[in-house]
């Protein structure tokens, strides 16, 4: 499937910032399933972007701006040829081993009562982990609402108590889960434009966990699937900070409100 993206992020500033800085994530790269046919980013304003690739090897850009700003606008577009993987990421930069996604953060830390969850699948399971990775997929996709909006993340234990949140909330939870499973996963943000998706389509966030003989796989809770060539991988992480779009800050005291657009066609 060939997708055109058109990612735009308008940041004003009251009163206006005297500068700001800027790290972006928002350039996908190739790997088998996905390759970036092209891809920009403009700035408005006078910012050169530097290209860097962080901790975990998503390809980043950051950029500062200086003087007055009370309005910074950054657009993103490109197109991206992907192929239906079944939820597979093979050929994609691998910095660390699997076990480093075993470790929590403070949005993918479990409660008792995520534990809880965890420990019903494995009683329930035949011991296979794939088993295990689609019976959470499932369960929290029934269990859990995805809010259409996009709203600021927080942790898994307060999504699951809520019984809904964002797609990134939803993915915090599955995370937590596998943790408690034994099961090395993280988190994973891009696009997706699946067809008869319950979520809004765009931005989107999931999780990739871990298979012996397999490899690193997709499952996108918020959807109850495995990422397929709808969507477009752009960065991973450890949760939803880590994989964030933007990311940044601003010089001087005051308010900073954003607004997001984003577009997606074949």
């Amino acid at each position: 499937m060939r997708l055109r993206v058109v990612h735009r992020i308008v940041r004003r500033y009251d009163p206006p910032a005297p500068g700001v800085i800027q790290m972006l994530r928002l350039t996908p790269r190739n790997h088998e399933g996905q390759y970036v046919i092209d891809w920009r980013i403009d700035v408005a304003g006078d910012a050169r972007l530097a290209a860097h690739e962080d901790a975990f090897g998503n390809l980043t850009h950051v950029f500062t701006a200086d003087g007055l700003l009370d309005e910074l606008s950054i657009e993103a577009a490109g197109e991206v040829e992907t192929q239906n993987m079944d939820g597979l990421i093979r050929g994609a930069v691998e910095r660390f081993p699997p076990s480093l996604f075993l470790r929590d953060t403070s949005l993918t830390h479990a409660d008792p009562a995520i534990r809880a969850i965890a420990e019903k699948i494995r009683s329930a399971s035949n011991g296979k982990i794939l088993g295990e990775l689609h019976a959470l997929l499932q369960r929290l996709h029934e269990e859990m609402t995805c809010e259409s909006d996009p709203l600021p993340a927080v942790t898994a234990a307060q999504a699951f108590a809520r019984q809904r949140g964002g797609s990134q909330d939803l993915t915090h939870v599955f995370i937590a889960a596998a943790h408690c499973l034994g099961i090395p996963a993280r988190y994973a943000a891009g696009y997706s434009c699946a067809d008869g998706a319950s979520t809004r389509q765009g931005g989107h966030a999931w999780a990739e966990a871990f298979v012996p003989d397999l490899g690193w796989v997709g499952f996108d809770p918020a959807n109850g699937v495995c990422p397929t060539d709808a969507y477009v991988r752009v960065a991973i992480g450890l949760d939803s900070l880590g994989a964030a779009p933007v990311r940044g800050t601003r010089n001087g005291a005051g308010e900073e409100t954003s607004a997001v657009a984003i577009k997606m066609g074949q």
